[in-house]
């Protein structure tokens, strides 16, 4: 079947635009005038008539978690809670409104203490126990490394005062020394979270649906996305497969996390590796963690936080540990993609990195995700080795408020560097890590070449590194699709391409920047087909 796109403003790239495009089967085949375009469409042809609006390539979120995407739409939302109590409050509404039985563990995403009006300390265990002390209650901060649990939650767990500190990990305490509930990073938080439910295969599937549904909603056709795990990497996999391949799906490239090398190795085994799959649901890079979140002071640093003398940060991963199993993945051509948000994190894992590598053409695409606190000489290891740079502009909107404090001016003047990044010719890709952030593009867009908060309020961070919306687009699109080895199929609107594509309700290129943010999808394909329409 052949679609035509007619009256259209077509992005091609930088400087070029064209006015429609012929599409057979999955696949852009010609773009040119709207005379050419008609001349070359076979009998029968569908048309769609753009009326003059602007289409861009669809948008490839370059990190993020889509199953979790889908599960926090359907628990406690507590993105930017204004404050401790209304925190407490939509706890209460969530249960009643649900009527959650009594045992049943209840969980919410999204809090972050830097929002609150009524106190500038995280919830504790008591806070939480004024929502309920018959259901086990979990709540996840924004960054995804600091959780809080109720006392019903932290008995189910077994945690208590005599619980060892785990390896890369802090379970906090009280005055008493008894556990406040708040536990900070994988090693601990995954005490209390092993209390939650078993996910069956079904399971997977609905939240991986309802975040598909969202995704399309916004014009993204392809995420990379951090869902496939130690041990769920057979079901995950599948229940993608499932839904991919179920009618109106995007295109997922997965980012494996394996904090155990037996898993990994088992992993392998079973035949999983970079590339194994098809273009709707393929295996990516091999995802690892060294440190946690600037928010939380758990990113690690090499020198004390300037705002807390008494940490550095945590380090997830020992430089051992990163070098082994970075090994065990360039042994089976399978590419890395690695969390470092601190700068002595990013300089663990470019260490692993260039013990590993082949060449320094990087010919497997090994990245680092986030890329914020960073000096000139991290910036130039990245242009040394080809390292790729799958940063978040998005983050850019709070963190804004909170680097200089956390780390000193010096160090704030060189980081979230990703305008210099790219000048340098290092690749360099966006995304959102949501649920962390939403998975919204134009606030991503905006933070890009503003600098700016959502709000608008203050003044850019770093000017200078602020980019132009083609620019912009560029990381989003085919910046991402490099990753993943697709640049010669996706993320351009050039013959031979596919077709995944936003139609917008607005001239993206021409709109003030302030007004990025507000432009929304009129329509959105994959593959040629309409799956999203406003």
């Amino acid at each position: 079947m052949a679609t035509m796109i007619i009256h259209a403003n077509i992005y091609v790239q930088r400087g070029q635009f064209a006015q429609a495009m012929l599409i057979e089967g999955d696949t852009i085949q010609r773009v040119g005038t709207e005379e050419e375009i008609r001349a070359a469409a076979p009998a029968g042809c569908a048309v769609i008539d753009a009326q003059g609006r602007t289409i861009i390539p669809g948008f490839n979120d370059s990190h993020q978690h889509l199953h979790n995407v889908g599960e926090s739409l359907l628990m406690v939302r507590l993105h930017e809670v204004p404050s401790l109590a209304e925190l407490i409050q939509r706890g209460r509404d969530f249960i009643a409104q649900h009527n959650v039985a009594p045992g049943t563990v209840v969980l919410g995403r999204g809090w972050n203490q830097d929002f609150f009006t009524d106190t500038d300390r995280m919830p504790t265990r008591e806070d939480l126990d004024q929502i309920s002390t018959q259901h086990p209650i979990i709540f996840t901060r924004a960054c995804g490394h600091v959780l809080v649990c109720n006392t019903a939650a932290l008995e189910q767990a077994g945690i208590t005062a005599d619980t060892p500190q785990p390896a890369g990990a802090s379970i906090d305490h009280d005055e008493n020394g008894q556990p406040n509930g708040i536990l900070r990073e994988a090693g601990a938080m995954l005490m209390a979270q092993a209390i939650i439910p078993a996910k069956t295969l079904e399971h997977y599937k609905k939240n991986i649906r309802a975040a598909m549904d969202y995704a399309l909603s916004l014009g993204v056709t392809s995420v990379h996305t951090n869902d496939i795990k130690d041990t769920n990497y057979a079901d995950m996999f599948q229940a993608y497969e499932e839904v991919t391949h179920g009618g109106r799906s995007l295109r997922a490239y997965h980012q494996c996390c394996f904090t155990q090398i037996p898993n990994f190795q088992a992993f392998l085994a079973d035949g999983y590796k970079t590339g194994y799959g098809d273009s709707f649901n393929k295996i990516g890079p091999l995802k690892l963690f060294v440190d946690g979140s600037l928010g939380a002071r758990t990113a690690k640093m090499r020198a004390p936080y300037a705002d807390d003398a008494s940490t550095t940060g945590i380090t997830v991963m020992s430089q051992e540990y990163l070098d082994e199993i970075c090994g065990i993945a360039a042994q089976h051509n399978m590419s890395v993609a690695t969390h470092a948000i601190g700068d002595r994190a990013a300089e663990m894992i470019l260490d692993a990195y260039e013990k590993t590598m082949s060449d320094s053409s990087n010919p497997l695409r090994n990245g680092i995700i986030h890329c914020q606190i960073t000096d000139r000489p991290i910036l130039e290891r990245f242009k040394k080795n080809n390292i790729l740079a799958q940063v978040q502009p998005i983050f850019i909107h709070y963190d804004k408020n909170i680097v200089t404090d956390r780390v000193g001016p010096q160090l704030a003047s060189t980081s979230y560097a990703f305008k210099t990044l790219a000048d340098m010719g290092v690749h360099v890709s966006y995304g959102t890590d949501s649920p962390v952030e939403d998975m919204n593009p134009y606030n991503n867009l905006y933070c890009a070449v503003t600098r700016m908060s959502l709000t608008g309020e203050g003044e850019p961070y770093l000017p200078s590194e602020c980019v132009d919306i083609y620019a912009a687009i560029d990381h989003y699109t085919a910046g991402s699709a490099h990753c993943s080895f697709e640049e010669n199929s996706k993320g351009r609107l050039m013959p031979g391409f596919l077709a995944d594509l936003v139609i917008l309700d607005r001239n993206i290129f021409e709109v003030p920047s302030a007004e990025i943010k507000d432009v929304r999808p009129v329509t959105t394909m994959v593959g040629g087909q309409v799956v999203y329409n406003r």
